[in-house]
């Protein structure tokens, strides 16, 4: 199969100088995750819901100051994105995305802007499969975790640290209760209209005495955390699946992986990143 049969096309897209606030209200509008980024009608970039969420969260330059509908793409985009063919194979799509550690790639056609093909296209062309591999043939190993508490600059930090996209959420007894993607993290769920982290309001109580006889409430506020933006209840996967019935499962929930138990333990995390490099080897 070639990508020019799996591509999404007419592609949306946005102008560099154009704000951050009209990409983010096209990719919520379209439910895209990325945007190739124009200039005078040549792509000179790429923007993704991470892009912006990770370089909004890392310490705050100058620009970071202003209001999110000041901010250009520009200052938050990739330059000069990879970029494919539409008569070339998804194996190569395949390969391309995992040797760059990327999900998409613009197409292009005699230098003009024709499709783009994404991790979650590939994806859709692995469900339709006749293979019987097992999801633990494919799965990646182990998984990073964060408490339920943790701060979200946390959850960043263990991604970049560990140079994953997704991590497992914990109880207070080890219990898994949720995970959070890359997807999870996008800025809208962040950061508020005016660039600055949401809060939300949680109810107080503090006793006047020891003795206990009187209460005062009260609301305060605090920054989100792990268990705000996490995806839960888990849908899970077991080594022994088929590998394409969990691939529609995927497709069917639009959810971009699972963690995969064995055991009744966690063992692995099955993803459209573990089918991208298996599509890569065919």
């Amino acid at each position: 199969m070639r990508v020019k049969d799996y591509m999404a096309t007419p592609v949306w897209v946005v102008e560099r100088n154009e704000p951050i606030q009209r990409a983010r209200n096209l990719m919520f509008k379209h439910d895209i995750s990325r945007l190739p980024v124009m200039d005078k009608g040549k792509l000179v970039g790429i923007v993704t819901k991470y892009d912006i969420s990770n370089r909004l969260a890392q310490a705050a330059p100058e620009w970071r100051r202003r209001p999110i509908d000041r901010i250009p793409v520009q200052l938050v985009m990739t330059e000069n994105p990879i970029t494919i063919y539409p008569d070339a194979t998804l194996t190569q799509a395949a390969e391309l995305m995992m040797e760059n550690e990327i999900d998409g790639l613009p197409v292009e056609k005699d230098g003009e802007l024709v499709g783009i093909i994404t991790s979650r296209d590939l994806l859709k062309y692995f469900a339709q499969q006749n293979l019987d591999s097992k999801v633990g043939d494919l799965m990646a190993e182990g998984m990073v975790s964060v408490h339920r508490h943790h701060t979200i600059a946390h959850v960043v930090e263990q991604m970049n640290l560990h140079g994953v996209s997704r991590v497992l959420v914990y109880e207070d007894n080890m219990r898994p209760v949720g995970v959070i993607t890359r997807s999870n993290l996008t800025f809208a769920g962040i950061f508020d209209s005016f660039d600055q982290p949401k809060m939300k309001s949680i109810k107080m109580t503090r006793k006047e005495s020891t003795a206990g006889r009187k209460q005062y409430r009260y609301i305060k506020q605090v920054p989100l955390v792990a268990e705000d933006i996490m995806s839960s209840p888990i849908i899970a996967a077991r080594v022994d699946d088929k590998a394409v019935d969990d691939a529609k499962v995927l497709v069917e929930k639009s959810i971009c992986g699972m963690p995969v138990i064995e055991n009744d333990s966690m063992v692995g995390f099955f993803s459209t990143r573990e089918i991208v490099a298996e599509i890569g080897r065919w």
